[in-house]
């Protein structure tokens, strides 16, 4: 069973409907309800960062379907512009989604897991991190703040056979980059060793690797694309 947020839309959405075509019974969330349908998926509308709703939420998955294989968090939100036109509220919200909505459902996904064989938990990082975007400021510190999360929890997990492993998209054809500038765009493309979008089959690609049973033995991982280290 996988669990996945963020899934109204884009990455998220399109990892709901490619896992349950792997054969996977599929739990997503999102703020809003999604449009998507099968008897293989169920949706929540919970904010990653509500704590109580979270737990509300684990607990109707322990009571239903009383595991917990696969956690991928997928939800994420970003501001991209320069810190002088970036206000408190907009910090808090990403850090709030990003961060706490990642920690708390680490925390959670872990508990459910130990009833069972372990798991695999999936972050999601960005290469905004490691090319120290302009622009991009929160919301690289928020992915570096999950890079040192999945390294630690990796550890502290790996007692009870759960692995932590993140992924680092380029940027990907979804509205997060919507409202970007073009010229913006093409340039950070140009820093890339392999210079073009990513797509969502790039990121179910390390995903895959991740939460294969023969992957036991990987984990504390960043993984980025598009050749940046």
């Amino acid at each position: 069973m996988a669990l996945i947020t963020g899934t109204r839309k884009g990455i998220g959405r399109y990892l709901a409907e490619y896992y349950v075509g792997k054969g996977f019974q599929v739990v997503g969330c999102s703020r809003e309800p999604s449009a998507y349908a099968s008897t293989f998926y169920e949706h929540f509308c919970v904010d990653v960062s509500d704590e109580a709703k979270v737990k509300r939420m684990f607990g109707q998955i322990r009571k239903k379907l009383k595991r917990l294989d696969v956690l991928i968090n997928n939800a994420g939100i970003a501001s991209m512009n320069h810190t002088l036109l970036t206000p408190l509220a907009t910090v808090r919200k990403i850090l709030e989604t990003n961060v706490v909505g990642s920690f708390v459902f680490c925390r959670e996904a872990a508990k459910l897991m130990l009833t069972g064989e372990g798991g695999r938990i999936v972050n999601f990082s960005t290469v905004a991190t490691p090319l120290k975007l302009e622009g991009e400021a929160v919301y690289a510190a928020s992915k570096a703040a999950i890079n040192t999360l999945t390294q630690i929890l990796a550890r502290e997990f790996a007692a009870h056979n759960i692995t932590v492993n993140a992924v680092g998209p380029t940027p990907v054809q979804t509205d997060l980059i919507g409202a970007v500038p073009e010229e913006k765009i093409k340039e950070l493309l140009r820093r890339q060793a392999i210079p073009r979008l990513g797509e969502f089959s790039d990121v179910a690609n390390v995903i895959d690797f991740f939460i294969r049973p023969e992957s036991c033995f990987v984990t504390g991982q960043i993984l980025y694309l598009g050749g940046v280290s």
